[in-house]
């Protein structure tokens, strides 16, 4: 198979590279009920020590840097109540976390998780969290330019290998919103 976006040796449809993913990607791929077909969503192997994006970029598509997305983990917090989501931005943009995600959340105070509780909580690697498999009751928060995107590159819960998601399936997602100025 070849990959809608980018250069890599291998791109599988997701469904026929559940070993390839975390548990609870794998079983969000297994369990997919989204309008767009899993098997459009592709997994493309990809070596963890090109995982920053200006050397991801110059080894697997320039294109790529316009069409990657960011999933990052943010705690909510109001009185002693901590909320935990995921916000998903193009990679050129930094999520608005003391605007719109304080807002959406309804918290006092919005900070990006620590990277044990991100960890812990997703049951995926750092620096390969995807908004693909997130615990049940999570709100995402969800950049209303990825959704735009023909394909997008996100992490696949792993820091090896990496998701290409059409852009429209994250709108779909349970607990997805989609947000104008999320990503600034």
């Amino acid at each position: 198979m070849r990959a809608p976006i980018g250069h890599f040796d291998i791109a599988i449809p997701a469904p026929d590279a559940l070993d390839e993913l975390t548990a609870p990607v794998a079983d969000a791929v297994r369990n997919w009920t989204g309008s767009i077909p899993a098997d459009q969503i592709v997994y493309v192997d990809t070596d963890p020590q090109w995982a920053d994006t200006a050397v991801f970029v110059e080894h697997y598509g320039q294109e790529l840097l316009e069409r990657s997305a960011n999933c990052v983990v943010v705690a909510g917090k109001r009185g002693g109540e901590t909320t935990l989501a995921a916000c998903l931005a193009l990679s050129t943009t930094r999520v608005d976390v003391n605007g719109v995600v304080r807002r959406q959340l309804g918290s006092r105070k919005a900070s990006f998780a620590s990277m044990d509780t991100a960890t812990g909580e997703t049951g995926m690697e750092y620096g390969g969290i995807t908004p693909i498999g997130l615990p049940a009751g999570w709100p995402i928060l969800v950049d209303s330019a990825v959704v735009d995107l023909p394909h997008v590159l996100v992490g696949s819960g792993r820091r090896r290998g990496k998701l290409l998601v059409p852009g429209k399936a994250f709108a779909e997602l349970p607990g997805a919103v989609v947000l104008e100025g999320l990503g600034v």
